[in-house]
């Protein structure tokens, strides 16, 4: 039989996870099960791994090879059952006594630490009734052999199987659930779970999305500088860093050179990229960087003309959303149970004096130009479910705000007014003033926060949940 080092990938080091005894020499199995020395890209072995997430019904008899985690393994007599995780999918595998397998192959395998990645060649079976607690439930893996690519330390910072578990199960049945500083500070552990790996796959399908409708909607995509001479947006919010002898900003939109952009001609643009704000808020919904979805658009008469663009692309985000990603909002819905997102075509649009007329009717004491508090925000969304006197608007997913934008300045003089109005140094932003004086066209525009529609979009209760790496005043790693 071949050893390790004709299946390619060097010599063997040992035969035993935990380096104890070495097997007995009637072992018929030896060259079945070992750890594997580390791979070094010095040889291709011939041999295709398949996903598990496609080991189905119809493979079923075929011997196939995976690669996969040690999610659990429980020894049982004469075999050991091991739950194999890819991503957000997993498979029951059976390593029983027999013509393959040795009761020294059993015991490694039961030995082997949680986490640890494996190649496992087996036999696809159906199972005889459906196997709960895996994704595929109706076939599980017999395994011939099984070899250690990458052994995991047997202490693990959180348990996988508390990590998903809903906290309300976990305060009935009194069992562990794991908080969110824990999760935080081992987030690659924790972006391990079928939920982190499901919220991900799903933003991600949202920045697809997003460019999929922009492009098909003749927008070109651009990307801006994020260390800038100047505020972007004014005010204090905004990083300082040092530039050589100068200093400089980080970004808190990208929009000076998107309207730029306009003025280049461009007429319709978006970008996705980082934004940063410099503001001490430890709320559930704001981070000191973020992942900006942005659009600016030039129009011919009229500002509505943007924000029926920038609505239809939402609405075809979430179509499209609900049409590819059904799997991984059911794996989120799992652990946080939450009523479906509903939106309507085309978006439901209320003037600001219609909202403030809706919010006063239901007990809120607000004048015609007060901003919309938070908790107003969520009333408002909930009275919309069963702007103000400016060329503004805000877009609103479960009652909070994930857009604001307006039509902008285009005319020189007075864009240099209002900058001086701001108390804005116009020697930093000449470049961009000057960008409007050989003729701008109209134009309006927005941002959107990526973590921020996630979050709403599934129902989450923190955007730190929809953040790979959150940063906020409290948090700069990992």
């Amino acid at each position: 039989m071949p050893s390790a080092a004709g299946r390619g990938q060097g010599p063997e080091r040992d035969r035993r996870p935990d380096s104890g005894e070495q097997p007995a020499a009637d072992d018929y199995a030896k060259e079945r099960y070992g750890v594997s020395s580390m791979i070094q890209s010095q040889e291709k072995p011939d041999r295709v791994l398949i996903r598990i997430k496609d080991l189905t019904e119809e493979k079923a008899d075929e011997v196939v090879w995976v690669r996969g985690r040690i999610h659990t393994s429980r020894a049982k007599g004469k075999q050991c059952f091991l739950v194999l995780r890819q991503q957000q999918f997993n498979i029951q595998a059976l390593v029983a006594v027999g013509q393959h397998a040795s009761k020294q192959m059993v015991k490694f395998a039961a030995n082997i630490n949680k986490e640890s990645i494996v190649d496992v060649e087996g036999v696809v079976r159906k199972a005889h009734q459906k196997i709960g607690g895996c994704t595929q439930q109706d076939v599980e893996l017999h395994v011939q052999r099984i070899y250690v690519i990458s052994l995991a330390e047997p202490r693990l910072p959180l348990q996988l199987d508390d990590a998903v578990r809903p906290e309300v199960e976990g305060e009935e049945d009194g069992r562990a659930t794991v908080n969110q500083d824990t999760r935080l500070d081992n987030r690659v552990i924790d972006l391990r779970t079928s939920t982190s790996q499901a919220v991900f796959c799903l933003q991600s399908g949202i920045c697809q999305l997003f460019r999929e409708t922009l492009i098909r909607k003749g927008f070109v995509e651009i990307q801006t500088p994020k260390i800038i001479s100047a505020a972007s947006e004014g005010g204090a919010n905004v990083f300082t860093v040092s530039y050589f002898k100068s200093s400089a900003y980080l970004a808190q939109s990208p929009q000076l050179y998107k309207q730029m952009c306009i003025c280049a001609d461009f007429e319709k643009v978006f970008c996705v990229g980082p934004v940063f704000r410099a503001e001490d808020s430890n709320t559930h919904r704001h981070l000191t960087e973020f992942v900006g979805l942005d659009i600016e658009m030039a129009f011919n008469y009229h500002y509505h003309e943007v924000v029926d663009e920038i609505a239809d692309t939402m609405v075809q985000i979430f179509k499209g959303l609900q049409e590819r990603f059904q799997t991984e909002i059911q794996t989120v819905n799992k652990q946080f149970p939450c009523e479906p997102f509903k939106f309507l075509e085309p978006t439901l649009r209320l003037e600001y004096r219609e909202g403030v007329a809706m919010l006063r009717e239901a007990g809120v004491e607000m004048g015609d130009e007060d901003d919309l508090s938070t908790p107003n925000e969520k009333l408002l969304g909930r009275l919309v479910k069963e702007k103000k006197n400016s060329n503004s608007y805000d877009m609103f997913m479960r009652g909070e705000e994930i857009l604001s934008g307006a039509q902008r300045i285009h005319d020189p003089q007075l864009l240099t007014e209002r900058a001086q109005h701001h108390g804005i140094d116009l020697e930093k932003i000449k470049a961009y003033i000057d960008s409007f004086r050989f003729g701008a066209p109209p134009h309006a525009g927005g941002g959107i926060g990526l973590e921020r529609v996630t979050m709403l979009y599934l129902g989450l209760h923190n955007v730190r949940q929809t953040s790979m790496f959150p940063r906020d005043p409290k948090r700069l790693t990992p």
